[in-house]
């Protein structure tokens, strides 16, 4: 289990969830979910500045989850799934790790209680 987690460096996954950490962040690519937008379509929800936009949008390109076209003076932006998806494998890896932990904690916790009922009922 634990080999297999070693496949994810630690950067990507860093910048990954560095990125998601920002509300304004997500409801950036939550807009992207639905198509390509322009920055100005991007800010125009936001209560701040096309600069500070700007700045959430290079904080998610150095994360990969977005990519820039350009086209003359218009700058578009497409969301990138990848490094999302390998953020969501490497916690599914650990989900699946604890669940199984807490399983066998669980059938171990079960099979003391029953030794102890059995010696309380001699």
């Amino acid at each position: 289990m634990f080999n297999q987690m070693v496949k994810y460096t630690p950067d990507v996954l860093n910048r990954t969830f560095a990125a998601l950490a920002d509300p304004t962040r997500r409801r950036i690519l939550a807009h992207l979910a639905h198509g390509d937008r322009c920055v100005t379509d991007l800010a125009r929800p936001h209560r701040m500045s096309l600069p500070a936009v700007s700045k959430h949008l290079r904080v998610l390109e150095n994360a990969g989850l977005i990519r820039r076209k350009r086209y003359g003076r218009v700058h578009e932006l497409k969301l990138e799934a990848l490094p999302m998806k390998k953020a969501a494998q490497w916690i599914e890896e650990y989900r699946r790790f604890w669940e199984g932990s807490l399983d066998r904690l669980a059938d171990y916790l079960e099979k003391t209680n029953k030794r102890a009922d059995q010696k309380g009922r001699a």
